[in-house]
């Protein structure tokens, strides 16, 4: 049990849309991403998301409206929901998630930017 300097571990990484784990809450993961551009339209079934913005805003478009959500804010996209994360032009924002363990990146959908796996930092 030691403090986690979030921004220490953003600076481990580059990669956009690619979340890495640094820490599990029983049956939970907190997890971080670097966000730019679009990404894909996707739900999760069985799960809620919760996106906490560490720095910037970020578009969560959903079918029917678009949330902003600056800096600060936290985001819960309710499981089932169909969404799909956005950032305007070339803006880097950084988000922490919180989830279950078994969600799946992109839910059930296979996409070139989907990951399997997420790097322990």
């Amino acid at each position: 049990m030691q403090p986690i300097n979030i921004a220490e571990k953003f600076e481990k990484f580059k990669v956009h849309w690619h979340p890495h784990q640094i820490a599990t809450v029983d049956d939970m993961q907190v997890i971080l991403a670097k966000l730019k551009g679009d990404f894909v339209w996707h739900k999760h079934d069985e799960e809620d998301e919760l996106f906490f913005v560490q720095k910037g805003t970020l578009e969560m478009h959903f079918r029917d409206k678009v949330e902003i959500v600056n800096q600060g804010e936290v985001i819960v996209v309710l499981k089932g929901v169909e969404h799909c994360p956005k950032t305007k032009g070339n803006e880097e924002v950084h988000v922490l998630l919180f989830e279950k363990l078994n969600t799946k990146h992109t839910g059930t959908l296979i996409h070139e930017k989907t990951k399997t796996e997420y790097p322990k930092i």
